[in-house]
């Protein structure tokens, strides 16, 4: 990182990040990457009509390949931060992880864990309860002045409707979940057998614990794919009537919890 930005604190990367992330998607990519990667050699000292798009396009590749860690051609806001923020500023390192987080099974464990008073939103004093964790399981003290303003930096960067809190699209934004697992199935136009075999690949997917069954958190992983296959963004209330419905009709016997026979028989699958 280049020494220009050794000031840098949270706030002032949530200005440039708000700045360049023009159509607020959660990206820098395309012309905003141009126009961020023009603005680094303001920073290094050159004025803007010096600047050739030969010059730009090498200095983009340069710090793509540097920092572009899933390797999609665009910035998240974690890629930008490690980019542009100082070490010990840069909170949103803890949320990088040395696996991406792909199963939305475990995105689903967090999110029941922090929504502690079951609204279908993270409040800021969620939020804040949220970091602390982090910063303990990292090993790193942090004075409450610095929670406070942490908790309110991640607050402007991710409430995207400014309501005060957090939807399940925000914080699947924030620990950087993957896409969605049943995107890679075809839903219909198949044949029985390519039913079945896509049937069980989807099933050994949510059944981490591998028990033959899906209950609590993996229902709700289940349950969150396959309400946004249909509705890109849901609540954590939306999530909670959909499973209850799901539960009503496909835990036949009553156990709070989905066997691998009842979830077949709920979707119209003979498996013998």
């Amino acid at each position: 990182m280049d020494s220009s930005f050794d000031n840098l604190d949270a706030a002032g990367f949530l200005q440039i990040w708000h700045h360049f992330d023009v159509d607020d998607n959660g990206y820098i990519e395309g012309k905003e990457l141009d126009d961020f990667f023009r603005y680094m050699f303001t920073k290094l000292g050159m004025k803007k009509g010096e600047i050739s798009d030969a010059e730009v396009s090498r200095l983009r590749d340069r710090f793509m390949s540097a920092y572009d860690t899933t390797a999609d051609g665009r910035l998240q806001i974690q890629e930008l931060a490690t980019m542009m923020l100082p070490e010990d500023e840069n909170f949103l390192l803890l949320f990088r992880r040395e696996t991406p987080l792909d199963n939305s099974v475990e995105f689903m464990r967090i999110w029941r864990t922090y929504d502690t008073d079951s609204s279908g939103y993270i409040s800021a004093i969620e939020l804040k309860g949220f970091l602390h964790d982090l910063f303990l399981q990292h090993r790193k003290s942090i004075s409450a002045e610095k929670l406070e303003d942490y908790t309110d930096t991640m607050m402007k960067m991710f409430d995207k409707n400014r309501d005060g809190r957090l939807d399940l699209n925000d914080l699947a934004r924030i620990l950087s979940l993957e896409e969605n697992f049943l995107l890679n199935f075809k839903m219909d136009a198949c044949s029985q057998e390519d039913r079945k075999r896509d049937f069980e690949k989807i099933f050994a997917h949510y059944d981490v614990s591998k028990t033959g069954e899906l209950e609590g958190p993996e229902v709700d992983g289940f349950v969150k794919d396959m309400m946004e296959l249909v509705k890109p963004n849901i609540s954590g209330t939306d999530l909670d009537k959909f499973r209850k419905a799901l539960m009503g009709h496909c835990d036949i016997n009553g156990d709070g919890k989905i066997q691998r026979n009842e979830l077949a028989l709920c979707l119209g699958l003979k498996l013998s």
